[in-house]
Parts: structure tokens; C-alpha cells; sequence
């Protein structure tokens, strides 16, 4: 095969992987016109190819009308004429395009084959011998999964090599978060108000501050708490309390509410051994270009199985029906049913709760409440998570 005809899908997978698994020398996708001009998503899929390896693979935009079989194959004998050695990927497209892909074939003998998501294995449909029961073993980072999108990873919160280097902090920090969870949040404003200049590990306030809207008090126990994990040092009580944090990262950590039970679920991802990839705190730009004023995304925590994307949102509050939906949004952009999604949350159920479980079901995401953050049983249902279907 030289030339690979894709029928353009709204699931960026079954856009790339044919490319990549058979490197034709050309890929053609038949797409709607608006897709064609999509000069941003271009730029988008050549930095993907680019990036695996496949950068010499010329990509051919051809506008067509994807509920008109008629002009569907009229593109598709287009390209048999103006292209060698043609195949036909029949893994995404509109029914419109897919009966005017088996009309093609018939006629003219074009090898065609499809992808399954489920089995992740290509199958022959017709003169295709080379895609037969054939296993796919491409394995994607996350930043994969973004660029073929046609979204751009823009610097987020955690360096990964910082992070990794504060592993051993995670489960101390997240142990103490889980016994103040219920005065977390206040304590959080206080620890901002002790170390209000943008740099500097140096921290002071008195015992009781004032907070935008709020007077707060520390937890003296939380702070011994926090010095006998190693996450503050040089802590001294007097007129006012002053303490080192223990990095950087420690005082991000502590003047941010979520990001306790951020790193645990990060922890438990990269611990279990489930994934290919695993990432904390992702910014994708939208735009693909990464621009200042592009349309961006934060996602928690991103992991990636073979092919198959996780969005993971956490929540140290209830979980509203907006947080579901704009989780719902990403699971869809990413890859439609092949990826898949979950919320974390570190409240216990409310009065909404049986409501939010019911409207998280109907949009497919997995909800993983307060009982489950033990490590034991976090890692059962990311186990859980991986295996569903």
C-alpha cells in the first residue's frame, strides 16, 4: 500500500492509527469542507506523524460531502486515479461514506479494512490481506493523544522532573489532607496568607489571619503534622509562627486546596503499572497553536493504556452536573467511546449524590468517591477502570 484513503471520523484514533501501523506514503482524508480548511488541526496531525516517526507521510485534505454517498465516491474513484497502490480504512465515516466505501471497493478491487477499538486489532474486509487479524501494539503518551486532537500541551502546574523527585512526599501529604479534609480549605488560606510573595520558601503570619472574606486560624496539630512528614521545616511558635517549606513544589502544594488528592491519584496511576503514560495536570491549548489567547483545557490527571485515553477530574468538593459535562466534552474530543473518564472526589455523598452517580453513568464516566482513596482500593478500581469495556 502507497496510498491510504481515511475516511475523516469525529474520533481522532481512527484518523491516525492506519498511518502510523502501515506508513503509506500517503495518506488522503476525505473530510468536510470546514475540516479541509482547518489549517490549525493540519499543523496539528503533521507535528503528531512528526512526532511518531512518520514525518515523511505526505497528508492530502480532500473536501467532501460525508452524508452523500455519491460524493464520497466520487472522491474515492478520484483518488484511485490520481493515486498508486490505494487502500481504504473503513474504521471511522458516516454511514454515508462507509456504503460508498464497499460500492468502491466492489468495483474496482481496492484493498479495504476496518480497526476495532475492542479488540484494538485491524481485520481485512476485502483484498486486504496485509491487515488481517492483525494485533495493533502502538502505545501513546498523552501528549499524542492531544496533538492528534488537534490540541497543542502547554506548560502546566507540575514539572514532571520535580515531581518525580517528590514522590516520597505525596502519601504523607495526602494521609494529613485526608485527616483535615474537613478543614483543609481553610487551612489552605491561611498557609496563602503566610506566604503571600510570589517566591521565597519562607513563611510567617500570626495564629489568626485575615483572609479575603474570612478570618482563619491555623491548626497547630497540622503544622506539627506537616513537620514531622518533612513538609515543612525550621517551624517556631511565638509572637508569630514561621516555617520553611520544603520546596518549591511543598509551597505550591500547600497554598493549593486540590492538589493533595491530585498527586495521590497521580501516584496511584504511575504506581500501578496499568499505564503507558501518566501525567499531572495537563494544559492543552485548543487552538493547537498553544497562543496566549487559545481556548485551553486543565485536565487533573491524564494516563494512557496502549491506544486508550483516561481523563481523570478531582474534585475536594462535591461534584457539580457542569464538572460532569465539561469532563463528558474532553472524553469526546479525545476519542468518542475509546477513551474514557472518571471523577474523584474526596467528599463524602451528599444529599445529591445518588443524582450525580445516576447523571455520571448516563454520560459514561466512572465516579470513585471517599471510601475508595485508600490505596487498596484506589488501585482495584483503576484495575477496574482499565478492564471495562
Amino acid at each position: 500500500m502507497k496510498t491510504l484513503i481515511e475516511l475523516y471520523d469525529e474520533r481522532p484514533i481512527e484518523n491516525v492509527l492506519s498511518t502510523e501501523m502501515f506508513r503509506p506514503e500517503t495518506t488522503v482524508f476525505l473530510c468536510p469542507g470546514e475540516t479541509a480548511q482547518n489549517r490549525e488541526l493540519k499543523k496539528a496531525l503533521k507535528a503528531y506523524f512528526k512526532r511518531r516517526g512518520c514525518g515523511n507521510v505526505q497528508l492530502v485534505f480532500l473536501p467532501v460531502s460525508t452524508v452523500s454517498a455519491e460524493s464520497v465516491e466520487k472522491s474515492l474513484l478520484t483518488c484511485a486515479e490520481n493515486y498508486e497502490d490505494c487502500a481504504v480504512d473503513i474504521s471511522g465515516g458516516t454511514d454515508a461514506a462507509l456504503f460508498a466505501a464497499g460500492r468502491f471497493s466492489a468495483g474496482k478491487q481496492i484493498p479495504v479494512f476496518t480497526y476495532s477499538r475492542k479488540s484494538n486489532t485491524f481485520y481485512e474486509i476485502s483484498n486486504a490481506p496485509f491487515a488481517r487479524s492483525l494485533p495493533c501494539d502502538i502505545r501513546l503518551s498523552a501528549e499524542d493523544c492531544f496533538l492528534m486532537a488537534g490540541g497543542a500541551v502547554r506548560e502546566g502546574r507540575a514539572e514532571e522532573g520535580s515531581l518525580k523527585r517528590h514522590l516520597d512526599l505525596i502519601e504523607p501529604l495526602f494521609i494529613l489532607f485526608d485527616r483535615y479534609r474537613r478543614i483543609w480549605q481553610r487551612q489552605i488560606l491561611w498557609f496563602q496568607q503566610a506566604s503571600r510573595k510570589e517566591e521565597g520558601l519562607e513563611a510567617r503570619a500570626p495564629e489568626t489571619v485575615h483572609a479575603p472574606n474570612h478570618t482563619v486560624t491555623v491548626n497547630t496539630s497540622l503544622l506539627t503534622d506537616l513537620a514531622d512528614a518533612g513538609l515543612i521545616e525550621q517551624l517556631s511558635r511565638g509572637e508569630e509562627i514561621t516555617f520553611r517549606f520544603a520546596s518549591e513544589m511543598v509551597r505550591f502544594w500547600l497554598r493549593d486546596v486540590g492538589s493533595a488528592l491530585e498527586c495521590w491519584v497521580y501516584k496511584n496511576c504511575l504506581d500501578s503499572g496499568l499505564f503507558d503514560d501518566v501525567r499531572l495536570s495537563e494544559v492543552v491549548s485548543w487552538s493547537g497553536s498553544g497562543a496566549g489567547d487559545s481556548v485551553t483545557n486543565e485536565i487533573d490527571v491524564v494516563c494512557v493504556r496502549g491506544t486508550v485515553p483516561f481523563l481523570i477530574s478531582c474534585k475536594a468538593c462535591d461534584v457539580k452536573t457542569e464538572a460532569l459535562n465539561e469532563l463528558k466534552i474532553l472524553k469526546d474530543r479525545f476519542g468518542g467511546y475509546g477513551s474514557r473518564a472518571a471523577v474523584i472526589t474526596s467528599s463524602t455523598p451528599g444529599r445529591n449524590g445518588s443524582a450525580m452517580r445516576r447523571r455520571a453513568s448516563e454520560l459514561g464516566i466512572e465516579v470513585i468517591e471517599h471510601r475508595d482513596l485508600g490505596w487498596e482500593r484506589l488501585q482495584g478500581r483503576m484495575r477496574a477502570l482499565t478492564a471495562a469495556r
